[in-house]
């Protein structure tokens, strides 16, 4: 893990609670949320503002490494729906983040 990038800042990290308003996953509000990469470090990914939701530990400790979309059909929860929401905070977050640089 030391050996990759990481570039999630703080202000970017508040900003994705904010967008998401609880755990990315479940909707979990009302509890500390932990930063969970969507495409998980061992499968290539980092913790940057494009990989980062925040989850609930049940959730995070749940998926672990797993794919995110295998684990969402895993687990019954609505795909579609995250995936939709995820690129839409992602566009949004993005364009704010690059209008502050």
């Amino acid at each position: 893990m030391d050996s990759v990038d990481h570039d999630l800042t703080p202000s970017q990290w508040a900003a994705l609670q904010q967008a998401w308003g609880g755990c990315a996953y479940c909707g979990a509000t009302g509890q500390p949320l932990q930063r969970d990469c969507v495409l998980a470090i061992s499968r290539g990914g980092r913790y940057t503002l494009e990989n980062v939701v925040p989850a609930c530990a049940s959730c995070n400790t749940s998926k672990c490494n797993e794919e995110v979309t295998a684990w969402l059909r895993r687990t019954r929860r609505d795909e579609r729906a995250f995936l939709l929401r995820y690129a839409q905070l992602r566009k949004s977050l993005e364009t704010n983040s690059e209008s502050h640089a």
